[in-house]
């Protein structure tokens, strides 16, 4: 896992939300807490600068547990629609299907107390 202070997200990067990138869980780990602790980490790191932190997840049910863990933790989509690799998939629009197509979330951060 990381933390992209510079995402190469366009939305991200416009507002200078930093995201949460390349985050997985090895199956032999999940279901342990694993997840959350790391997450947890990362939206720490990201306070420190900033109180909006940003996640990409990928629609395929491959992503499945990753989309409730996000969901979970009060990730909401950001608006824009999917997105893949340079651009927003309009309606219409033909793409094949893999897993460059992604739906960024944001999350709003608060301090604990």
């Amino acid at each position: 896992m990381n933390v992209l202070w510079y995402s190469s997200y366009p939305s991200f990067r416009e507002q200078g939300i930093p995201e949460i990138n390349d985050f997985n869980v090895l199956m032999k780990f999940q279901r342990q807490g694993v997840g959350s602790r790391l997450m947890d980490r990362a939206e720490e790191v990201i306070l420190e600068r900033t109180d909006v932190a940003g996640i990409g997840v990928g629609v395929f049910s491959d992503y499945g547990k990753a989309q409730v863990l996000y969901a979970h933790r009060g990730y909401i989509p950001d608006g824009h629609g999917v997105h893949k690799h340079d651009h927003y998939i309009q309606p219409g629009e033909e793409t094949i299907m893999d897993d460059d197509v992604v739906l960024y979330l944001t999350k709003k951060l608060k301090a604990t107390q």
